[in-house]
């Protein structure tokens, strides 16, 4: 199980992030996780929000480069070492981690993480037998 991430290619410039997240607002399409990388020259913003339908297109109109990508969320214990047993579940199996990113909820004693792994479907298969959780991207829209 997956959830839709959205990735956006913004210049590294003042002011191009809050551009883009006042473009999010304006057409009340809500953020549930997000990551920001950097170069020199232009970052990677990464975002799960709440109608990924909707922000593509919004996206598009107004030009933004994007792309929509796969990834794995996951409910884990909020208590030291529960990263580093997900870690070695997927590194056991031979599945490679690209990158990972946490993001919070409104439940107690959960942590959530936003996992890119190089075989998803294996990766979610192999988690969710260990009884890791995989929320659903409806079910971010209640945390």
């Amino acid at each position: 199980m997956t959830v839709k991430q959205i990735s956006v290619f913004l210049e590294n410039k003042p002011g191009k992030l809050l551009d883009f997240t006042k473009l999010l607002r304006e057409h009340e399409i809500d953020m549930q996780a997000l990551s920001l990388a950097d170069t020199s020259d232009f970052g990677i913003v990464r975002v799960i929000v709440d109608d990924s339908y909707k922000a593509a297109c919004v996206l598009k109109e107004a030009s933004y480069i994007y792309s929509i990508t796969p990834v794995l969320a996951a409910a884990i214990p909020d208590k030291a070492g529960s990263l580093c047993d997900i870690l070695e579940l997927l590194n056991g199996d031979g599945i490679n981690l690209d990158y990972a990113y946490a993001f919070t909820g409104r439940r107690a004693n959960s942590a959530y993480i936003i996992l890119r792994v190089d075989q998803p479907d294996k990766a979610a298969a192999l988690l969710a037998e260990a009884g890791v959780h995989l929320v659903s991207q409806d079910e971010l829209n209640e945390l």
